[in-house]
């Protein structure tokens, strides 16, 4: 592998929704970006606005799909879909809270925990049908753009599928590192060796900025959503 054949792919979890901040699954249900979500969305728009991005797929979902388009529309390129890069399906544990599924549901709450990577949810996808349809997605992505950069924006159960295919590391292996919302992650893919991890978990645009006052009134403001800024970054 050459880096001039390598695609770099730059893999971003959706801004935060409500149902993030409540603990509550998501999964494929179509739930929007909250404020501060829409605010995260445009700072990592602008932090990506010279990355030279040639390419921005998206899940289809509302969350994704929204956090894509102030990417793109920094950046003057549109978003492709595509449904394959959705969240993972939760069936029957979609639109119920961490502490409702451990209540209600103990011991396919035990099993999900464990990350037993057969088990399914009634109505949902097990964990090692969800990793195969994310990694075949993202690999089928980055190999149409051999030696350009694109993003992939998705969701947390897709980052961490992105993760443990680059750095190859096992469906069942306990998590020790970060999905933020809004986090930029770095790979690089070869048709050869697959994916690889450049960088993880790059929150630099976050930090110590807020969304919701700034001392001169326009300082960090949001991005609108598929708009590019023009003039002055925030």
């Amino acid at each position: 592998m050459t880096l001039d054949s390598a695609t770099r792919v730059v893999a971003v979890r959706h801004g935060e929704t409500a149902w993030n901040v409540d603990t509550r699954i998501q999964g494929q249900l179509d739930v929007g970006l909250n404020d501060k979500g829409r605010w995260q969305a445009g700072r990592v728009a602008q932090a990506l606005a010279d990355e030279g991005l040639q390419a921005v797929y998206a899940s289809d979902l509302a969350r994704a799909h929204d956090t894509a388009l102030a990417i793109a529309g920094i950046c003057g390129l549109p978003v492709r879909r595509d449904a394959a890069l959705r969240e993972r399906c939760f069936g029957a544990f979609e639109g119920r809270t961490w502490a409702e599924i451990e209540r209600d549901h103990p011991g396919d709450s035990a099993r999900w925990r464990a990350r037993d990577v057969e088990f399914a949810p009634a109505g949902g996808e097990t964990l090692r049908q969800f990793y195969a349809r994310v990694v075949e997605a993202a690999r089928r992505l980055a190999a149409a753009h051999p030696g350009q950069t694109i993003a992939l924006v998705a969701h947390g159960g897709v980052m961490d599928c992105l993760y443990r295919a680059a750095a190859r590391i096992p469906l069942d292996a306990p998590r020790t590192w970060q999905l933020g919302n809004t986090a930029i992650n770095r790979l690089l893919f070869s048709a050869d060796s697959g994916f690889g991890v450049i960088g993880w978990s790059d929150t630099a645009h976050l930090d110590g900025a807020v969304h919701d006052e700034f001392s001169d009134g326009t300082a960090g403001e949001p991005l609108p959503i598929g708009a590019a800024r023009l003039g002055r970054a925030a």
